[in-house]
């Protein structure tokens, strides 16, 4: 039955695990036997050293060998029993100690070998091991004790020794049925032991040395995969098809170019360069635009989408917000209005009557470039010709949206934007199906943002401060990181916040409220009046941390700054020092923890985007990095990307050389791409 439904049966007919145990285990995200084997340790205890009772010491966590000479029982209150298990290794007596466990007493009787693990106590001239683990010494598979034990993230009604066992159990029946995805040669090159070996050793490691070569061979194959799948998916939209060849700048470009109001930096006309040799080229461009704040990738995006138009095809900007969109909608529109491009926008929240137009002059091509939210992946939206696909704020995106975008023209060029600076090693693994484009270089001019970093005693001042850049003419930010109060995060929620500021600070004054749960006619209306200085404060949550821009605007106060990353720090503190004031970020927090001081002072200190991003990475990992899993591509369970950069580069190196010399894919390393990457990202070309 195993080998027929092979390492995705589900963990419920499994024995020793049943519905029950199947439930909890659902919790943590593990419905199969490939799920359960991909679960891996977060640490490890060495209890393989084993000492005499004599030589055992006050507060360590140490491993002995002895057996059972008696048991006690006590009751010290109602509701506390304690049980205390004596054995002796001649050496001297130690008491195992276990709290509410009196079964404890009846499961190990005198005379019986075992092995204890647990952390020393010398109380009252007792020696004593607190709640140890516990294992018999004639036991065949000792698990739990004398050896390097793994220690796993569970959930509640999951103890570690309880998960140790079913893993073990699953271990044993499924080893002779997990298979080998790596080719031999791969392995060769690199002493990469097998597959069976590793999953074995990651789990229960006979020593370190064991640990070792299991997590390079598993974190060896987790990048490998990766980056093959990025490739063949890079490879196909090169390769498979021809694309739009554009041709030279014509005139509306140079009338585009001429009409600017401000010279492009010596990046922007870098990238520009790469953009519209890609856009001349035969091949699909599929390029990433990365910037910090500020640094002008609009307009960049504005210059492609004219040539595409000139070109006699249509543009398609989408953004994450409709917010936002309806800022590039009134930029672009401004911009174009001079060469009659004619631009429409296209959002969720429009009445029927307006969408319907819209659809139809997109579909007569009358809209030549069209701006929107993900309603233009929709199913109703078709282009007459489709040349040129801009996607803005891309880790808000999906693999699966840019290519659900891109189907609605015959192989459109593509043109993926972000303001979260990434760095180049992380840009590769989440965005190694483009080429990459870069712009450092910040425009002349804008604003340097003041930052301090205060606590909540000094509110009184804070709000001083906002009421003389008010009167100034000014208008403020007020970030909160909840939309609602919470008990377990013990931090200012936005409504309360805007509550109490209309109450108790601002009463005479103009406060805006901006949340994500609020329906979009409503957002668009509080944006619009903070945009026309109608709204003195606005109270929001991060739904204002992506292209809002009001340059009035000159303070933003961050509550509960601990709560946040830096990168979405800095994309928050990007919303001031937009115009020829000069601006200020309040980071407030009163969190003591030495990793998020030292992070907040990382934000206090540079206001380079690239930099801030690599100490988020070394702070936080990548995982909390994106905030979300980034769609279309496959977690990676044990890789770090920072710290096992070097793997990541020879995978790569690796991939790209298999690829290279077309070499025909194993049919389980197929079947791993396939499921990895075929359900969100349309890598179904894997065949």
């Amino acid at each position: 039955m195993m080998e027929e439904a092979g390492l995705q049966k589900s963990i419920q007919y499994v024995k020793g695990i049943g519905p029950q145990r199947a439930a909890i285990l659902a919790k943590l995200g593990i419905y199969t036997l490939q799920q359960l084997l991909e679960y891996y340790p977060r640490r490890y205890e060495d209890r393989s050293r084993l000492k005499q009772i004599v030589q055992l010491e006050h507060k360590e966590l140490e491993t002995i060998m002895g057996r059972v000479v008696g048991s006690e029982e006590l009751k010290p209150r109602r509701g506390l029993t304690i049980t205390k298990l004596a054995v002796t290794d001649d050496t001297g007596i130690v008491f195992g100690v276990w709290f509410n466990q009196p079964y404890i007493a009846r499961q190990w009787k005198p005379g019986t070998k075992v092995i204890l693990s647990g952390r020393v106590e010398r109380r009252n001239k007792e020696i004593q091991l607190l709640d140890p683990e516990i294992e018999a010494l004639d036991h065949e598979d000792i698990i739990h004790t004398a050896r390097i034990v793994p220690i796993y993230s569970l959930t509640e009604n999951m103890s570690q020794r309880v998960f140790r066992t079913v893993i073990r159990q699953v271990l044993n029946q499924a080893i002779g049925i997990i298979t080998e995805p790596l080719p031999d040669y791969i392995r060769q090159k690199h002493g990469l032991i097998d597959k069976p070996w590793a999953v074995e050793n990651i789990h229960f490691p006979t020593d370190t040395i064991s640990l070792q070569q299991a997590r390079r061979r598993l974190i060896y194959e987790e990048f490998f995969v990766l980056q093959m799948g990025l490739l063949l998916l890079k490879q196909h939209n090169q390769v498979d098809e021809a694309g739009i060849k554009h041709t030279k700048d014509g005139d509306s470009v140079a009338a585009f170019m001429k009409g600017l109001p401000f010279q492009l930096t010596k990046d922007q006309l870098k990238v520009l360069d790469e953009i519209k040799n890609d856009m001349e080229a035969s091949q699909v461009m599929n390029r990433l635009l990365q910037g910090d704040v500020g640094s002008g990738k609009t307009v960049i995006a504005a210059a492609a989408l004219v040539k595409t138009v000139e070109n006699g095809y249509q543009g398609a900007m989408m953004a994450p917000t409709e917010i936002l969109a309806e800022q590039h909608y009134c930029s672009l529109k401004a911009l174009f209005a001079p060469l009659g491009i004619n631009v429409a926008l296209l959002t969720g929240g429009q009445p029927k009557k307006v969408k319907e137009q819209v659809l139809n002059a997109i579909g007569t091509g009358e809209a030549q470039v069209v701006v929107g939210t993900h309603t233009l992946i929709q199913s109703q939206v078709s282009f007459k010709g489709l040349g040129l696909v801009v996607t803005d704020e891309q880790h808000r995106f999906g693999v699966r949206q840019r290519a659900l975008l891109q189907q609605k023209g015959y192989r459109p060029d593509v043109l993926v934007m972000t303001a979260t600076p990434i760095p180049r090693t992380l840009a590769l693994t989440v965005y190694g199906d483009l080429d990459y484009s870069v712009i450092k270089e910040m425009p002349p001019g804008r604003q340097p943002i003041r930052t301090d970093l205060v606590s909540s005693d000094v509110r009184r001042r804070i709000y001083k401060f906002m009421r003389k850049l008010i009167m100034e003419g000014r208008q403020v930010y007020v970030v909160c990181p909840l939309i609602e109060e919470s008990d377990k995060l013990q931090v200012e929620a936005a409504m309360q916040t805007a509550e109490r500021l209309v109450k108790e600070e601002f009463a005479d004054l103009s406060v805006g409220l901006l949340h994500g749960k609020m329906k979009n006619t409503e957002k668009e209306k509080v944006m619009a009046q903070f945009i026309r200085n109608e709204i003195n404060i606005l109270v929001a949550t991060t739904v204002i941390e992506v292209g809002v821009n009001v340059p009035n605007a000159s303070l933003m106060v961050i509550e509960g700054a601990e709560r946040f990353g830096l990168a979405q720090l800095h994309q928050l503190r990007g919303r001031v020092g937009r115009g020829d004031h000069k601006s200020y970020c309040i980071l407030v927090s009163d969190h003591k923890a030495q990793e998020s001081t030292q992070r907040l002072k990382c934000l206090k200190e540079t206001t380079d985007g690239f930099s801030l991003a690599e100490q988020d990475l070394i702070l936080r990992g990548p995982g909390e990095f994106f905030g979300t899993r980034q769609h279309g591509l496959p977690d990676l369970k044990l890789a770090n990307i920072l710290q096992d950069h070097e793997l990541l580069e020879i995978a790569r190196k690796d991939a790209e050389e298999f690829i290279h010399l077309k070499r025909c894919l194993p049919e389980v390393l197929k079947s791993i791409l396939q499921e990895r990457f075929s359900g969100d990202s349309q890598l179904v070309f894997i065949g």
